[in-house]
């Protein structure tokens, strides 16, 4: 039995078998029809069809002669009813299936739009092709508030650069140590060097990443002569390669200084590294989605070269 509330508050009571028999004449033509598709006595489709008309208050079927046609009002209801039942069939499907269903809310920066989150998600829609995730754009900051918020289930983000609360759940996927981005013609040139007399573009400071680069100038005593401060780090260094200066960036995932050509010289100090990972809600409601793509995620970000053993070798060398 389907119950409706109505616009006048009194529930309209319908039992769906007698919404499948209206459909059923309407596209078969005829009582007649619809009782041999349906494996039912014509008598028993007319009960059905007068139960339905009486609990939405309105006539369905029209006589005229010995044949029976829609009402205008049926025609109108067909949709609808049609709608209903295909709900009821996914509800009956979901009830028996194991697979893995639902919409997840996710939240990614440029550089994982960019990058890792395509070849993501075509692993994640193969392994559970019934699960959708609906991706917001933004910064890591941003998606910390709005997973405790609840509005949002999880993103892959920065590292918080602050205990985060035991409500929300993390891991760590790729750590990428920060270089300094010059133009080729550089390559092998001393990096303090290069800070210290050519125009820098800073990953602005306001952000977490950039506040690991204006640690490591502060703690090499270096200030350097900043021509530009931005928030995207395609666009900084695109903005190098165009010989605007020289810039402090992570290796990304997206490795957009090797496709513009740029040197990569390691920075001669320590510095913090860019750590991507996974944040969650614990409690959200999603979870086994959260977990799935988790897991997805953990497997891509490990098919990647390590970063940090990559560049270690290369710097060594």
């Amino acid at each position: 039995m389907l119950r409706i509330r109505s616009n006048d508050r009194k529930p309209i009571i319908m039992n769906l078998r007698a919404l499948e028999t209206l459909v059923a004449v309407a596209h078969h033509g005829s009582m007649a029809a619809a009782a041999r598709q349906l494996n039912l006595t014509h008598g028993a489709v007319a009960q059905q069809v007068r139960a339905l008309e009486e609990s939405l208050g309105v006539a369905l079927v029209a006589r005229a002669g010995r044949t029976v046609h829609l009402t205008e009002k049926a025609v109108q209801l067909l949709d609808p009813m049609q709608q209903v039942l295909a709900e009821v069939d996914r509800i009956r499907y979901l009830a028996r299936t194991s697979e893995m269903v639902g919409e997840l809310r996710l939240g990614a920066g440029n550089t994982v739009l960019n990058s890792m989150l395509p070849v993501i998600l075509e692993q994640l829609v193969k392994d559970h092709p019934m699960i959708a995730v609906d991706i917001r754009p933004g910064l890591s900051p941003a998606f910390y508030t709005a997973i405790e918020h609840g509005e949002l289930d999880a993103a892959i983000a920065l590292q918080a650069p602050y205990p985060v609360p035991k409500s929300l759940g993390w891991e760590l996927l790729r750590e990428e140590p920060y270089v300094l981005a010059a133009a080729s013609r550089h390559a092998g040139d001393d990096p303090h060097q290069l800070l210290a007399t050519q125009p820098f573009i800073r990953y602005k400071r306001s952000e977490w990443g950039g506040r690991q680069v204006e640690n490591y100038l502060r703690a090499a005593g270096i200030r350097p002569n900043e021509r530009f401060e931005v928030n995207a780090i395609e666009s900084i260094a695109v903005m190098v390669s165009r010989g605007l200066g020289v810039a402090i960036l992570p290796l990304s995932t997206n490795d957009v200084m090797m496709r513009l050509g740029l040197a990569q010289i390691p920075l001669p100090a320590y510095c913090e590294p860019r750590r991507f990972g996974l944040i969650w809600s614990r409690a959200s409601p999603r979870i086994s989605l959260v977990q799935a793509l988790l897991r997805t995620a953990r497997a891509e970000y490990a098919k990647r070269e390590p970063v940090n053993a990559a560049w270690g070798a290369a710097a060594d060398a």
